[in-house]
């Protein structure tokens, strides 16, 4: 019953000119993006490792796909969430907007089974934006720029990886980055359920967000204590995969964290709609 329940709100959210708005925006961003990067990218790596070529004498095909997928996917993670709220806002006050809750209800499926389909539709498309992204940017990146060296700045070390070391920890950082942005998904399902509109649930969702990130940059004691329970502390966590060795304690600790948020939001959003009047 999940599986065709989840399949129908799959028709219905691709049937939705909103749903293609991200993939829209990821299709002509990415390859702009490339563009510039084929203009004025030399020049950018020559900025980055200027002081490298300082002490060292830097050989190999720098400017690379590998190079070029790492800095969108650091941009554009940032942005994605407000692609994601768009779509994932509308699962449930769509249906109040259009009146549909009573013939949903009206079918031999639970309240419980109404919701589940419904977050695990919101994830598959969060999923597939996501991979779109991984598409546009590290496969066409591959094709346009070839492969390479990584070279990877963090704030403790420069880090360049072998062409060789670095296809996985990018598989592993876009599953990352699905899992994160999933936790934006269930967000926006939890405001879904409250209000008739899926504007209030979009801006409800962006303010969230803005508020944890300003909360998580105020180096204040107080805030410190809160900061490690907030899932935008641990959205760019994907970089850890780039570093080595892996801190696989961190990594973890940022998948549970997020794992934690998703159930947490699916449960209030089941708790909400099993109590909401939605015959009247």
């Amino acid at each position: 019953m999940i599986f065709t329940l989840t399949k129908i709100e799959l028709l219905k959210i691709f049937r939705k000119w909103r749903t293609y708005i991200g993939f829209i925006a990821i299709g002509l961003l990415v390859p702009l993006l490339h563009l510039a990067m084929y203009l004025e990218g030399q020049r950018s790596l020559e900025l980055v490792t200027r002081g490298l070529r300082d002490s060292f004498i830097l050989v190999g095909n720098l400017l690379n796909g590998y190079w070029i997928s790492y800095i969108i996917l650091n941009a554009l993670t940032i942005h994605i969430p407000f692609l994601i709220a768009l779509v994932a806002a509308d699962l449930l006050a769509g249906e109040a907007t259009a009146g549909t809750y009573r013939l949903l209800i009206t079918r031999t499926v639970s309240r419980m089974q109404i919701v589940t389909s419904k977050f695990i539709a919101g994830i598959i498309y969060t999923i597939s934006l996501v991979l779109f992204l991984a598409i546009m940017s590290l496969l066409v990146g591959l094709l346009i720029f070839g492969t390479g060296e990584l070279i990877v700045m963090r704030p403790d070390a420069i880090i360049v990886f072998e062409k060789t070391d670095i296809i996985w920890r990018f598989i592993l950082a876009y599953s990352f980055a699905s899992l994160s942005m999933s936790v934006v998904c269930s967000l926006a399902i939890l405001f879904s359920s409250l209000v008739e509109n899926a504007i209030g649930p979009i801006v409800s969702t962006m303010a969230v967000i803005i508020i944890f990130v300003i909360i998580s940059a105020f180096d204040v004691e107080i805030l410190k204590a809160i900061r490690p329970y907030l899932f935008t502390n641990y959205i760019l966590n994907w970089r850890e995969f780039f570093g080595n060795p892996l801190d696989t304690g961190e990594i973890i600790k940022a998948v549970t964290v997020l794992c934690a948020h998703i159930l947490v939001f699916f449960t209030a959003t089941l708790w909400i709609f099993q109590k909401k009047d939605i015959l009247s």
